[in-house]
Parts: structure tokens; C-alpha cells; sequence
């Protein structure tokens, strides 16, 4: 694991959202937190990914869908990127230890807890679905969950919006860290989180509606 190829795309690419995009970015300081912890995201597009790499202060391990990695050059560039891929058709013990040993090192996982790209109707910020298995991963590591919520980056399936023209209007919230109860079962914490989730939802709706 190496954090250089990472920081080399960071500067590269960066720009190219710099230039075609507007954010509304709130509360990022609750990211810039040292130590371990999750980075539990919402998942519009696939454009959620590098948007979060962007505006989170901190490097992010990414964990992926294994689908992704049977391509051996997107294999190449995700795991020199930090990150590692999730078997979602089984229990992943091998996976379930690379987040581990990861948090160990005080590094920031971060994830889709929905599993998949969902429509905004169906997702966790509307009450939607997502594997409880970030509870359990933050309970058996100790670490809190940072709750993010992402939206607009559909915007960037037009190839008119990568203009350097400002078009892209996305909005990221970060939200107060969620610390686990080892001593609890995962109920309350997922409560926990669906509330944190609805609330960095409206916020961010109205902050972006009045700009």
C-alpha cells in the first residue's frame, strides 16, 4: 500500500473538476478528524467517488464491488488508489480484514453502505436500504462512523458539464462523528445514522436551494 499514486492523481485530475463545477461543501472540518474511522456515503453515479477524493481532507481507502476489479487495468489503478474490492455474494472474511487491519493504521475507510448506485428515491437519505455491515465493522474496530451525504454528481454524465464553465452544481455534507457502543447491539446505531442521514440530507437540500 502506497499513498503516492494517489496524491499523483489527486493533483492531476483534480483540476478538471475544479474548473466545471460549483460545490456546496458543508462542515468538511468534521472530516479533517485524525485517527481512524468510516466515511459512509450515500451513492448516486459513479461520480461520487472522485468527488469525495477531491473535498475530504484526508486520504480515503476506498472499498469497491469486486465486479469492477475483473478488469485487470481498473484492477491496476483501484489498487493503487488505496482501494480494495467487497465480494457481495458472500461473507467476505478476507475483505472484512483489509478494513480492519486499515482502520489499525489510522487510516479512513471509506464506503457505500446502500451496496450499490441507487436512485435518489430509494436511497438511505430517504429511509432506503444499506448492509448493516458498517455497524459491525465500526463496532468490532471501535472507530465512529462519519456519515456523508453526496448529491448532484449526476451532473457529470453530460460531457457538456466538464466544460470549464462552472456547470456542475454538487453538494457535499459531512456530518458529526457516530461512535459505536461495543457493549450494544447495532439497533440504536442504526438509528443513529438513518437520522444522521435524512438530516445532512435537508440541510444540504435547502443550503442548495437558496444558492
Amino acid at each position: 500500500m502506497s499513498d503516492w499514486f494517489y496524491n499523483f492523481i489527486f493533483y492531476t485530475w483534480r483540476p478538471a473538476f475544479t474548473v466545471s463545477s460549483t460545490p456546496v461543501v458543508l462542515h468538511v472540518e468534521r472530516a479533517r478528524r485524525a485517527g481512524a474511522y468510516i466515511l459512509a456515503s450515500n451513492h448516486l453515479s459513479p461520480f461520487d467517488v472522485p468527488v469525495l477524493i477531491k473535498e475530504t481532507p484526508r486520504l480515503l481507502d476506498f472499498v469497491s464491488i469486486a465486479e469492477v476489479f475483473r478488469n485487470p487495468l481498473v484492477a491496476w489503478f483501484y489498487g493503487n488508489m488505496n482501494a480494495f474490492p467487497l465480494d457481495r455474494g458472500r461473507v467476505d472474511t478476507g475483505t472484512t480484514r483489509i478494513i480492519l487491519d486499515r482502520l489499525r493504521r489510522g487510516r479512513v475507510v471509506a464506503l457505500f453502505p446502500e451496496g450499490r448506485i441507487r436512485p435518489q428515491s430509494e436511497s438511505i437519505v430517504h429511509g432506503g436500504p444499506f448492509k448493516p455491515g458498517v455497524l459491525r465493522l465500526a463496532r468490532i474496530a471501535n472507530v465512529p462512523i462519519i456519515p456523508v451525504v453526496v448529491l448532484g454528481t449526476l451532473g457529470y454524465h453530460r460531457m457538456s458539464n466538464w466544460l470549464p464553465l462552472r456547470r456542475t452544481r454538487y453538494g457535499i455534507n459531512y456530518g458529526n462523528p457516530i461512535d459505536p457502543d461495543p457493549t450494544d447491539d447495532t439497533g440504536k446505531l442504526e438509528e443513529a445514522l438513518r437520522i444522521a442521514y435524512r438530516s445532512l440530507y435537508e440541510e444540504l437540500s435547502q443550503v442548495m436551494s437558496h444558492q
